[in-house]
């Protein structure tokens, strides 16, 4: 089975509040299995438009990342980042 990935770009307006996101999601992430591959660090954008903080999260199938995005637990931190920041999340399949 192929393993899921969110890749998450993201500009931060409250750093301070963006906190509480980070804490609200973290039992979304622990309940199915995710795996930060890359969260912040050093970024440089060679095409299109780059946003200051990039993630990248492994989850054990497309399934387990779906799940965890709409999970009760998810959706109540994406109610506080909206609020703090500005960004996109893809969902993508990984290969076998």
């Amino acid at each position: 089975m192929a393993k899921g990935y969110w890749i998450a770009r993201v500009d931060v307006r409250d750093t301070e509040r963006y906190k509480d996101y980070v804490a609200t999601a973290k039992p979304a992430f622990e309940r199915y299995g995710a795996v930060f591959l890359a969260r912040g660090g050093e970024t440089k954008a060679v095409e299109g438009q780059a946003r200051a903080r990039n993630v990248v999260i492994e989850f054990p199938s497309f399934q387990a990342a779906y799940d965890c995005y709409h999970s009760p637990e998810y959706q109540a931190a994406v109610k506080i980042r909206q609020e703090v920041a500005d960004g996109e999340i893809v969902l993508v399949e990984g290969v076998e």
